[in-house]
């Protein structure tokens, strides 16, 4: 195993995605160093990981640059739900700018691996269905949300600029909406709002008519597309898009976990949020072909685990 073993760093690893791609990585035999700075990840993300001989965790913010020795590096860091990036909107686009540029910086220096974990946000409200990588986005640049669209665009683009510059081996992907255990219940993100208002038989919040779409990957399948990705030829870069092109309603969604949870939950209308996207759903024929990657977890299979997940916390 020694000579296969790589010294893997994983910034935003007590996250939830990050957290998940820890697991996987020592699992595969690898040397992981989990840094966070516990703004929206915790240690109850990876505590049972902390044990293990090839685990280290270190605290930091990846705004500050990081002095180490990698072989690769998975840039998770950023808040990526509206509720925490909306709430300190300079820090969030911060994150993306100055902590793609440290990571990047790091990466040349070591000579490592990069892989930036981006986001379908890039696409903004689209006018294309489904959304492929060549779609160039339609982003408000000065909405509520555009410290994280914009901030997920500028490290794109800090990226291929390094590629073009410096010939680091990059790879960029583009994360549709996942879901799974580890979620942050207060994350307002919609699949663990509408399970924790289940599980307290609270009414289920439902922001405006629910005929907006979404398509939800189970973090399994994400994870397996980010380590298919970082083992691509060196000539391959991405952006590829990662997630499940099921396409679901928000209505659909909340009468899916209303009837898993037995949750006496009623459905209460709400304002839709500004610049909410009316349609979401990945092409994710690029990924097929160069990752030999598909989803395999049903929403069927996944919503019961997350279900337990959460019932389990509360």
């Amino acid at each position: 195993m020694q000579s296969t073993r790589k010294r893997i760093l994983v910034t935003g690893g007590a996250g939830f995605l990050g957290s998940h791609l820890c697991e996987r990585l020592l699992n595969d035999g690898h040397d992981v160093l989990c840094v966070d700075n516990f703004f929206t990840g915790t240690k109850d993300n990876i505590i049972h990981l902390m044990d293990h001989p090839h685990f280290e965790i270190m605290r930091h913010d990846v705004t500050f640059p990081l002095y180490v020795e990698m072989d690769e590096i998975y840039n998770l860091a950023c808040p990526a739900s509206p509720i925490h990036y909306q709430f300190d909107p300079v820090q969030t686009t911060k994150t993306s700018v100055h902590g793609a540029i440290n990571m990047l910086g790091l990466a040349k220096r070591t000579h490592a691996k990069i892989l930036q974990a981006s986001t379908s946000e890039v696409y903004g409200d689209p006018e294309i269905h489904p959304q492929e990588e060549s779609y160039w986005g339609r982003v408000n640049p000065i909405g509520l949300r555009s410290c994280y669209d914009e901030g997920k665009r500028c490290a794109e683009t800090l990226f291929f600029d390094y590629r073009r510059q410096h010939g680091l081996n990059i790879k960029v992907a583009r994360i549709f909406n996942t879901y799974g255990p580890r979620m942050h219940p207060n994350d307002g993100r919609v699949v663990s709002n509408f399970i924790v208002q289940a599980l307290k038989n609270e009414p289920i919040s439902v922001y405006g008519d629910g005929s907006q779409t979404r398509s939800f990957c189970y973090v399994d399948d994400l994870i397996e597309g980010f380590v298919r990705l970082m083992n691509t030829p060196d000539d391959f870069t991405g952006p590829v898009n990662l997630g499940n092109p099921g396409e679901f309603t928000i209505l659909e969604l909340a009468q899916k976990v209303i009837e898993m949870t037995n949750s006496s939950s009623k459905i209460e209308f709400k304002p839709l949020p500004s610049d909410d996207p009316k349609q979401r759903q990945p092409d994710i024929s690029l990924a097929q072909q160069a990752l030999d990657w598909d989803v395999t977890i049903k929403l069927e299979d996944g919503l019961p685990k997350t279900i337990e997940y959460f019932r389990s916390m509360l």
